[in-house]
């Protein structure tokens, strides 16, 4: 993959005959819903699985959704496409932080994972590899998936499974924050008010908290054999500021590491902007490329 950062200016209504090169076949997709891949103290953490029917051994795609870490749902995952186009696509969710504050929310993404391993041959996918992405509060969770494969303290127990591994070979980070060390300094206010996801996330005011906030940086932890990262955020993003997808490029280069970064002129945090024809198929060039390798 090339190692390199754009500037997208997205156009509305460009025909879907001038940005493919390949014709998409849509496949049947059969949907199993609310399996449960652990369950802590009574609270079952469920995911969803969205399989093409007629595929064999389809690899496997996961989407982890946002929402400040205290909300969202994993039902309609934006990643529900790639299953038309042949590949098992896996929602799953996470322990909100009204509930259980950092690390829970990576010890869970990391047991589903694992779940996910253990249970390949029962649903018939194959997850020797697996690419994961999310937006916002799933962007972070996925960019920290992808940079501590074999970090301890964030593995956790969730849902046992030890013996398989929680690393992922692909990253699709959608304007998560990737240095709060970084985002404490530049949204100093907003972040230590009790009102502010980030202070719910880690139980406290972050300028209190510096130990967790370097533990949930996925720039923490990079080293040379992370996976590739497409890292997509909006230039008029003022929630997540753009720095942070910036700050993990850097460092991802600064590593050797495979990375592009796709800045969106004109968007926000979210939105119609990141599902584009143009940003689906670079999506859908990542995934195959991380296939691949």
């Amino acid at each position: 993959m090339n190692i390199r950062r754009s500037l997208f200016t997205v156009v509305v209504g460009l025909s879907a005959g001038l940005w493919v090169g390949i014709e998409q076949v849509q496949a049947e997709v059969k949907t199993i819903a609310d399996i449960e891949y652990a369950n802590i103290e009574g609270t079952s953490l469920q995911l969803d699985l969205y399989l093409p029917e007629e595929e064999k051994q389809p690899r496997l795609v996961v989407w982890v959704h946002g929402g400040g870490w205290v909300q969202g749902s994993r039902k309609k995952p934006a990643f529900a496409w790639m299953a038309e186009e042949g590949y098992a696509v896996a929602s799953i969710s996470y322990r909100f932080s009204d509930k259980a504050a950092f690390p829970a929310q990576i010890y869970d993404c990391k047991g589903a994972i694992r779940w996910l391993r253990a249970h390949a041959e029962e649903y018939g996918y194959n997850a020797d590899k697996i690419v994961a992405g999310g937006a916002s509060a799933g962007g972070h969770l996925v960019a920290l998936l992808g940079t501590s494969g074999d970090v301890q303290e964030l593995e956790g127990s969730v849902g046992g499974n030890l013996d398989q591994s929680s690393r992922i070979q692909g990253v699709i980070d959608l304007y998560g924050a990737t240095d709060f060390i970084l985002r404490s300094q530049t949204q100093t206010e907003k972040l230590n008010s009790p009102d502010s996801y980030v202070y719910q996330l880690f139980g406290g005011p972050p300028k209190e908290k510096m130990e967790l906030l370097r533990s949930a940086s996925a720039v923490t932890f990079i080293s040379a054999d992370d996976p590739p990262m497409l890292v997509l955020h909006g230039v008029e993003d003022k929630v997540v500021l753009p720095g942070q997808s910036e700050r993990i490029n850097e460092a991802y280069l600064e590593a050797g590491l495979p990375v592009e970064l796709i800045m969106i002129d004109g968007a926000g945090h979210g939105g119609s902007p990141f599902s584009t024809p143009e940003i689906k198929q670079k999506m859908r060039e990542f995934v195959m490329s991380c296939f691949a390798e």
